[in-house]
């Protein structure tokens, strides 16, 4: 079980940057790559933990104009394997995680640079090929791609599927004390960071009472984010229904008066 748990980790890191960069099923959001990783590994609590942790990490980070930026979705992964395989409780999980998983985002960034450049000739053979109508072989070569992509994040994967707990460690020891209680308290202070970028992007001065019912059903009525999801869907749903009847009263009010104009008109004649 354990070593076909271990496969299905490495699958996951190379469909990973295939799905980043081609069909997006999965996505690529560390949130997304934790849960799948909890359910490979059997704790997804300590997953989506983790990866709501590196998702808040990942939040206004975007690879613009083929630009390099650590790669969460693998620290993520990484970072859950590690921490359910080698901790037994969420606090020692989420700072073995962050120990681990932010190097292996930054490294991230040197394989993403790695693999455009190992593609980048095969993307001007495919279109040699394209251009001579071989398109047989135009396809045959670009299948390459994915698999160059697919490697960038499988390999580092498997290295710490392979060796496991030693190179944790080492990793640990490594690391200075400071550093990785750092970490562990970036953790804490992260999705504070995160909902205030989100807020900052949201129309909350025009919906600011529906922010003031969120915030007391979960810190003072202690009621389930499923709750506070549903009183949220409620909102939206009331403000849908009363947005689209007023515009159906302007329209209809914008309509009355243009049969008004056109009454006056054919009367002055």
């Amino acid at each position: 079980m354990s070593i076909l748990q271990d496969i299905l980790i490495i699958l996951l890191a190379f469909w990973m940057v295939i799905d980043q960069q081609g069909p997006v099923i999965t996505t690529w959001f560390p949130v997304i790559i934790a849960m799948f990783a909890g359910f490979i590994l059997g704790d997804i609590q300590t997953a989506m933990v983790i990866g709501g942790t590196f998702q808040l990490m990942a939040l206004g980070v975007a690879n613009i104009g083929g630009s390099s930026v650590p790669n969460y979705g693998l620290a993520a992964l990484v970072g859950v394997y590690v921490a359910i395989r080698t901790t037994g409780n969420i606090v020692d999980a989420k700072a073995a995680a962050l120990a681990v998983g932010v190097p292996v985002g930054m490294l991230g960034i040197q394989l993403d640079v790695l693999g455009k450049i190992l593609t980048n000739p095969l993307v001007h053979k495919a279109e040699k090929y394209a251009h001579n109508g071989q398109y047989k072989k135009m396809n045959q070569t670009i299948l390459f791609a994915p698999l160059i992509f697919g490697l960038t994040t499988a390999l580092p994967t498997a290295l710490f599927v392979i060796f496991g707990k030693p190179i944790v460690s080492f990793i640990l020891e490594v690391l200075p004390k400071w550093f990785t209680n750092g970490l562990s308290i970036a953790g804490g202070i992260l999705p504070v960071v995160g909902i205030g970028i989100l807020i900052s992007m949201m129309p909350i001065k025009k919906h600011l009472m529906y922010l003031i019912i969120g915030f007391i059903a979960a810190a003072y009525l202690k009621m389930p984010m499923m709750g506070v999801a549903l009183v949220g869907a409620a909102a939206a749903y009331n403000f849908f229904r009363q947005k689209v009847a007023s515009d159906k009263n302007v329209a209809l009010n914008n309509n009355t008066a243009s049969d008004a104009d056109i009454e006056d008109g054919d009367f002055d004649e």
